[in-house]
C-alpha cells in the first residue's frame, strides 16, 4: 500500500488561491477515480475537484471556508501501489518523508495527526525508552479529554454534567427516568423532556419533578408547546461571503441615489403578447419577457447618456466610460444571488437578448456558469418578478454607477381626464451613484426609458 497527495490544481485565468465550499467526502471514505472530492469557489465560478486514482481517504487539508493556495496539499489517500509520495520524498532528500510522518498542526484540520497528538507524542517520548515509544507510533492518539470531565475515572468537574443535561432535549429523544417517575409525570401531565434531570447521565429523580412544578405548574401541561434557546452559528463561505463582501463595499463607498417612477406598460404587454403569439418560419424564437424589451430601451437611452453605462474607479478618480453596453441581470440561485452577463446589449436585437438571457439564467440556476459569465457588466437590472414589491432601494453593483429595479406589475384605475380606466401599471426603482452621476441625469434616463416603454414601437426605430 502507498500514499496518494492530491493538491489544489491550477483552476486557472490567472487564480492563486481558491476558498474551498464543499468536501463530497470524509475520512474513511473510499473513492473511485473520477469521484468529485471537493467543490472550490473563484470569483462566484465553482469547480469540482475530482480524484484521479482509486484509494481511501486518510487525511483532508481544509476545511470548508478556507482559502487554499494552488498547490497545496489537501487530499491524501491510501491506494494499492506505491502512490506518488515516495518519490515526492526521493527528490527533497527524504523532508518530504518527515512531513508525512509528523503531519503539519496547521495543515490537518481532519484526519489524524494534530497539535493533540504530537503532543502526546512528545509526552511518551520523554515518558518511556524509545524502543517502546516506536512500537507505539502507529496506534491512534486518545481523545483529548473534554473541558467538562477529570482525568479520573470520567467524573464530571463541578457539576458540568448536570449543565450540559439541563437543556431541554430534542423532540423524539427519550428522557432518562424510572417507572415511578414517569407514572408521577403522566398524572401530573408533564412532559418529561421539558425536565432538567440532576442524577446521573441526566437522569430525571423527584427532586426534579418537585422542582418542575414549582417553577411554573400551568406549563407543565402545554405538551405541545416549548421555549427554543438553541443557537447555531453558521459560518459564511462561498458565495455567500462574496455577496457580503460585494454589498459591504457598495454601501460603504458608494451614496446612493434612487429615483422611482411609474410607468404604463399596458401597450407593451399588448405587443409583448402578439408578438409571442407570431408563428415565424425558420429558427424558433423565444419567448419574450419584458426584460429584453427594457434592454433593449436602455441600450436606446445610453446612446444619448453615454455617462451611465461606466466603471468608477473611486481610488484613480477614473471613470471608464464604456462602448459596449454589457447588461448584468441579477439572478437568484439556490446558491444566491449572481450577476450573469448579457454582453453586447447593443448588438442583439430584442429576440437575440431574451435568447441569450434565457441561456445565461439557465447556466446560473444550474451552477455551470464559466467566470466569464459572471463578469465584465456595465450597468445592470435586478428583478424579482412577481415578488418585486411597489418599490426597493436597488444597491448598485460596484464599480457601475447605475442600476435599474423592476418592481411587480400591477392592474391600477387611471384617470384619462374624463374616468378611470384600468391600466398595467409598473414601478422603475433605480439606483445611481451621486458622486458622478447629478439627480437630473439619473431622472433624464429614467423618463426616456419611461417613454419608450410607454410607446414600444419607438424601441425598434432607428
Amino acid at each position: 500500500m502507498g500514499e496518494y497527495v492530491i493538491k489544489l490544481p491550477d483552476v486557472g485565468e490567472g487564480v492563486a488561491e481558491a476558498e474551498l465550499v464543499e468536501w463530497q467526502v470524509k475520512v474513511g471514505d473510499l473513492v473511485r477515480e473520477d469521484a468529485v472530492l471537493a467543490a472550490v469557489m473563484t470569483d462566484k465560478a465553482t469547480v469540482e475537484i475530482p480524484s484521479p486514482v482509486d484509494g481511501e481517504i486518510v487525511w483532508l487539508g481544509a476545511e470548508v471556508g478556507d482559502t487554499v493556495a494552488i498547490g497545496s496539499p489537501i487530499v491524501r489517500l491510501k491506494v494499492a501501489g506505491e502512490g506518488n509520495v515516495k518519490a515526492a520524498a526521493e527528490s527533497s532528500g527524504g523532508e518530504a518523508k518527515a512531513t508525512e510522518a509528523t503531519p503539519t498542526p496547521g495543515l490537518s484540520p481532519q484526519g489524524g495527526g494534530g497539535r493533540a497528538s504530537a503532543a502526546k507524542a512528545d509526552a511518551k517520548s520523554v515518558a518511556r525508552p524509545s524502543a517502546k515509544v516506536s512500537a507505539r507510533e502507529d496506534e491512534p492518539a486518545p481523545e483529548p479529554a473534554s473541558p467538562l470531565w477529570g482525568g479520573v475515572g470520567g467524573t464530571a468537574v463541578g457539576g458540568a454534567l448536570a449543565a450540559v443535561s439541563g437543556a431541554p432535549r430534542l423532540e423524539g429523544e427519550k428522557p432518562l427516568a424510572s417507572p415511578a417517575i414517569r407514572l408521577r409525570a403522566k398524572e401530573a401531565g408533564i412532559d418529561l423532556r421539558q425536565v432538567t434531570g440532576s442524577g446521573p447521565a441526566g437522569r430525571i429523580q423527584h427532586e426534579d419533578i418537585k422542582a418542575f412544578l414549582a417553577r411554573g405548574p400551568q406549563l407543565a401541561k402545554i405538551s405541545g408547546l416549548a421555549r427554543n434557546e438553541t443557537i447555531e452559528d453558521i459560518k459564511i463561505i462561498g458565495l455567500r461571503r462574496k455577496i457580503a463582501e460585494k454589498m459591504t463595499l457598495a454601501k460603504s463607498r458608494i451614496p446612493h441615489i434612487t429615483y422611482v417612477e411609474e410607468i404604463d406598460v399596458t401597450a407593451l404587454e399588448d405587443l409583448r403578447a402578439a408578438l409571442n403569439k407570431e408563428k415565424r418560419t425558420g429558427a424558433e424564437r423565444p419567448k419574450l419577457t419584458l426584460l429584453p424589451f427594457l434592454m433593449r430601451a436602455m441600450v436606446r437611452a445610453i446612446a444619448d447618456q453615454p455617462n451611465l453605462n461606466a466603471l468608477f474607479d473611486d481610488e484613480a478618480g477614473i471613470i471608464h466610460q464604456h462602448g459596449g453596453v454589457h447588461i448584468g441581470i441579477a439572478a437568484q440561485t439556490p446558491s444566491g444571488l449572481v450577476v450573469p452577463v448579457v454582453k453586447h446589449a447593443e448588438a442583439r436585437d430584442i429576440w437575440d437578448c431574451a435568447a441569450e438571457l434565457n441561456r445565461l439564467a439557465e447556466a446560473a440556476k444550474s451552477g455551470t456558469a464559466t467566470r466569464d459569465e459572471l463578469s465584465g457588466s456595465t450597468i445592470t437590472i435586478t428583478s424579482l418578478g412577481a415578488m418585486g414589491g411597489v418599490a426597493t432601494t436597488p444597491v448598485i453593483n460596484h464599480p457601475e454607477v447605475a442600476i435599474l429595479g423592476v418592481n411587480k406589475m400591477m392592474v391600477r384605475p387611471v384617470w384619462d381626464g374624463t374616468q378611470f380606466i384600468p391600466r398595467k401599471m409598473m414601478n422603475l426603482s433605480s439606483s445611481f451613484d451621486h458622486r458622478v452621476i447629478d439627480g437630473w441625469d439619473a431622472a433624464v434616463f429614467i423618463q426616456r426609458i419611461k417613454a419608450l416603454l410607454e410607446s414600444p414601437a419607438l424601441i425598434f426605430v432607428d
